[in-house]
């Protein structure tokens, strides 16, 4: 099959080669996906499951990409809850090779039924960017109704899908990022918008929740930010500074079947929109990730036709 693999860490996207890799094989309780349309993040070309196994021995060349939206086309032993031919997408494993391929191995409860009426393209935008930005708001700072939440990148892949939900959940949505994102932050539902550019962050008001997605020097400002009892989480790095009188989360997201079947319906109703900003072959997905190449939205790889 043909997949896109990296062998060499110094490199980073641009060591992102196409070449030619055997069948993966089922393991007990796995599905094998024939894969529609890929998710990639180029942040992960920094974790440590992309070089190595559960084990810590190193795994190169290595299948990047943690999103897929696809076709069941084998099922391993032991495998239930999924049938030959069903539409699925979710997260792929981190420490296996993943969604930039033709065809990958996942652990079945890893993935959810796909509707229908849900392009593989958009479905492939959604795990973990949803599944991050749901379990940021309401698994760890359990965000309600009346409260007020601070999204850092609110443009972004986790960013975008955070503020229509906390929008939708009633809180009130203040949206950071760059002067260009104004109007698309604004445009999914937040009721007010900082300019990290042009505005003191300092200079905003408290609020009950910070969800982080940038880190850095932001994430350090960011605490002062939150008001007693609140809480500031981050998927960046465990927080240096902590609220006053508040709480400090750092997470990692984690694979949930029943989450994802929700945010597909959502996707379905209207209720929710994830913002694909080019869909392009598995060919061209060196070029796509390349370094200092911008797009707005999610970028999305197509490896089979609908």
């Amino acid at each position: 099959m043909k997949a896109i693999v990296v062998r060499d860490r110094d490199a980073a996207t641009r060591g992102l080669t196409l070449t030619d890799l055997p069948h993966p094989h089922a393991a007990e309780n796995d599905v094998i996906v024939r894969v529609h349309a890929a998710g990639f993040t180029r942040g992960e070309l920094d974790w440590p499951g992309t070089w190595s196994d559960r084990a810590g021995r190193d795994r190169t060349p290595s299948v990047p990409g943690h999103e897929v939206s696809g076709v069941v086309a084998e099922l391993g032993y032991g495998t239930t809850g999924l049938t030959v031919g069903q539409r699925v997408f979710g997260l792929t494993d981190w420490t296996r090779d993943g969604s930039l391929a033709e065809y990958v191995a996942v652990e079945a409860r890893n993935l959810a039924p796909l509707p229908a009426d849900v392009d593989h393209a958009s479905a492939a935008a959604l795990p973990i960017s949803g599944l991050t930005a749901w379990q940021g708001l309401f698994d760890h700072a359990h965000v309600m109704t009346g409260q007020t939440v601070l999204i850092h990148g609110a443009a972004g892949g986790v960013g975008s899908l955070a503020a229509q939900l906390a929008r939708e959940a009633g809180a009130r949505v203040v949206g950071t990022g760059r002067s260009a994102d104004r109007e698309t932050v604004l445009a999914l539902g937040a009721h007010a918008f900082l300019d990290l550019e042009t505005d003191r962050l300092e200079d905003a008001d408290q609020v009950d929740v910070v969800f982080d997605v940038i880190g850095g020097d932001i994430l350090d400002r960011s605490a002062a930010l939150v008001r007693g009892g609140g809480t500031l989480v981050t998927i960046t790095r465990p927080p240096s500074v902590r609220p006053e009188d508040g709480r400090a989360i750092f997470f990692v997201v984690e694979p949930d079947r029943a989450r994802l079947t929700d945010l597909a319906q959502r996707l379905r109703d209207g209720r929710l929109g994830v913002r694909i900003g080019e869909v392009r072959p598995l060919s061209e997905a060196a070029a796509v990730f390349a370094p200092g190449r911008r797009v707005p939205g999610r970028s999305i790889i197509r490896v089979t036709e609908d």
